[in-house]
This record gives C-alpha cells, structure tokens and sequence, in this order.
C-alpha cells in the first residue's frame, strides 16, 4: 500500500512510524510532515492542509491507496469528503461528522440527545446574555470558543470577571460555549470506528497546563502517559457502551455516520465518569503514549481490527519554545539529538525544521520525549533523562509527568 498521512505534529509522527513499519505498506508520504517524518519516506510542501482540493487530486495523481489524517483543521475543511468523492479511502470522518469537534455547541446537543452523561451548558452568540448567565454562576467557570481553537481556547477559572473578558474575546470570533465545572481526575479514551463497528483503545492522562502542579495556561498538552493506573475496572467498556455507541447510533440516525478515531475526554467525578469534550483524531500528546503499547498492525487495526496492547508503559514529555504558549520563539538550534538515544526512549518531531544537518525550533511544542519501560516510573525516568540531553536556549518543560 501506498500511504498518504496528512499532518506535521508529534502525534502525526507518532502515526506515520508506526504505519511505516507495516509489511502491508511500500510507501508513507507526508503531507505536509516535518524532519523526523522525512526520515520515513517523501514529504509534500507546497499544498495547505486546509487546501482539500489539492490533496485529493495529489492522492489520485500519486496513487495513494489510503489517506490518514491526524489533525483536525483538514476534518473540519471537508477533506475526507473530497477524498471519497474520487473514491481514495480514507480515515476520518466527513467534515458533517467532524462538528462533534469543530462546534462544541454541536457536540454538546449530539449528547444530550444521544443520552450521553456531560456537564450542562449553554451557548452564545452575544456577549451580555453570556454575562448575565456567568452572574447566575458559582465558580469555577469554563467558558469555551465552540469552534477549533488549536487547544487554547478553554478558559477554567474562579474569577468571573476573567470569564466575563474571555467571552468578551472569544465571542467577536464566533459562538462561545459556558459549562458546568466538572471536579475529578480526566483520563483520554479513544475509538477506533470503522464500518465494521468500533473498538476501543487504551486510555492515556495528558496534561494541558504549561507548568507544574496544573499551573500555567492552557496548551495542546504538555505531555501524557499510558497505562493509566488509577481507572476502575472496566472503565473502557463502560465507555464504549455508554458514549461511544449512543454517538455513533445518533450520528447514524440522522445520515450522518463516522468513520476515524474518536476521543472522549473523561472527568471521573464523584457521581460517575462524564464527557468533557469530544475530539475527532486521535490525541495529542496521547497518540504519542498510546501508539508505542500497540502490537499489531495499525494499518489492520484502521480496517477493522482488534487492537492488541504490550504490557510495556510510555510517557511522553512534550519539550516546548520559550514563550509557549502564547508567543513561542524560533529559531534556536536544538542539540543534544545527533549522538542518539536508547532503544527503549523515542522522539517525535513536532515544531522542527531541518537546514542540512542541523535541527532548529520551528513551532511552539518542539518535540516529544517518549520513554518506554516495564512500569510508568521506569518509563518516565527514561523520557526525563532524555529530555536532560536535549538543549536550545529557553527550552521548557513540565518535570512532573506522570508523577
């Protein structure tokens, strides 16, 4: 098979390594990847992940026999559709499909009407009705963009005058969504949904916030680590039976099926798990813990297949640019990468860019230190000693993942 991966982050790393090493697959093109994806086959510059047209005709032009999109902007721009329209297979779901991510306000009425167990919440399209709903409020107040905000447009806090201003930003860009605040540890799980059914995954815990302690604003995520420990038995089916399945029967209800990796993000509170948040791809920083525990062959896995799961433990420490999240800074040379690393330590690229033989900071999250191990200390001791080795001016990250 000749593979198309769209996607340039860690977590499109993380896919196309592990696509690349099927004996079913003679070829991974990335589009439009990034150095550590280079290493594994062509990479396609020129052509905007957003730019559906384009990728759909470059996939028949090329042969490609499958599509796998990672990220979510190209979902919600519709090129899953454009790819079908010329008959290329692919996985993700239809840009009608992929609103369970780009429009919480959408999500949010597919689960109540699926039956779905979510905080409440109501939408806006105007700041003073949102006020006057924040007045009605006790704290702490999550106030949400409804659409794509690339992680960062989720505000949690105990200040109502700090909800109150984030509306007021948020709402000049589209519809803003206010939630009941949910207390308990989050965990990640995902499904992989294909027309023969879906199956579940194992589950991951990322971090969001920038510093330790879950201090700091928001970011894509800092890091993450799989097992999770700490879950009830069973959690994975509960999952399954009780928000996977209702939300595919709905969307297939109203002619609207999906296909692709869907993550529910879970808070375990005291009356039972709750959904914080639907994405339509697989996670990230998850993927990157996640795929490294899959033993079989993701390409049989992405038709149908049962997963199967090592007994092995990942975390993955994400290393970011000095002023991540808001304003990162590139340009810096990374060192520490050229005398390679252990066998049981792997690092996806995510805001790299190669010149010649040296690597340079090109994003906000740099790069994700994945270490591997028979228990998650062992494995996090790994990633940590990894990441002491890699350096560039102003290089940050979180010292207690998986702690």
């Amino acid at each position: 098979m000749k593979v198309l991966l769209i996607g340039s982050g860690g977590r499109e790393h993380a896919l196309g390594w592990k696509i690349a090493s099927s004996p079913r697959v003679s070829e991974l093109i990335s589009l439009p990847g990034n150095p550590g994806l280079a290493e594994l086959g062509p990479t396609v510059e020129g052509i905007e992940e957003g730019d559906v047209g384009a990728i759909a005709a470059m996939s028949r032009i090329h042969g490609v026999d499958l599509v796998v999109v990672g990220p979510e902007a190209p979902l919600a721009a519709g090129v899953s559709d454009a790819l079908a329209n010329l008959g290329i297979p692919v996985f993700g779901p239809t840009r009608a499909a992929a609103r369970l991510e780009s429009s919480k306000s959408f999500a949010k009425k597919v689960m109540t009407l699926a039956g779905v167990a979510t905080a409440e919440s109501a939408a806006f399209v105007m700041a003073q009705p949102a006020h006057a709903y924040l007045e009605a409020m006790e704290g702490p107040f999550v106030v949400k963009a409804d659409g794509l905000a690339a992680g960062k447009g989720v505000l949690v806090t105990d200040s109502r005058t700090d909800a109150m201003s984030w509306v007021d930003y948020w709402v000049e860009q589209g519809p803003v969504v206010i939630e009941e605040y949910l207390e308990g540890p989050e965990v990640s799980v995902f499904a992989v949904c294909t027309d023969k059914g879906a199956k579940g995954m194992e589950p991951a815990r990322d971090y969001k916030r920038l510093l330790d302690g879950d201090e700091g604003p928001n970011t894509g995520g800092m890091g993450s680590y799989s097992p999770v420990e700490d879950l009830s038995d069973g959690l994975v089916d509960h999952t399954m039976t009780d928000v996977i399945e209702p939300t595919l029967r709905h969307m297939r209800g109203e002619g609207n099926p999906f296909t692709g990796f869907l993550y529910a993000g879970l808070v375990l509170t005291a009356a039972g798990p709750r959904v914080l948040e639907f994405n339509v791809r697989l996670g990230d920083p998850e993927g990157q813990a996640v795929l490294p525990r899959l033993s079989n062959d993701l390409i049989d896995v992405l038709e149908g297949a049962e997963p199967q799961w090592s007994d092995i433990c990942a975390v993955n420490v994400v290393l970011a640019a000095r002023g991540y999240p808001t304003a990162p800074e590139k340009g810096a040379e990374i060192e520490g990468l050229d005398g390679g690393l252990p066998d049981d330590v792997m690092v996806f690229h995510a805001g790299t860019a190669a010149e010649g033989e040296k690597l340079f900071v090109n994003g906000g999250r740099v790069l994700s230190v994945v270490g591997t191990g028979p228990t998650v200390d062992v494995a996090r001791d790994r990633a940590y000693a990894a990441a002491e080795r890699i350096r560039w001016p102003g290089v940050q990250y979180r010292r207690d993942i998986a702690v």
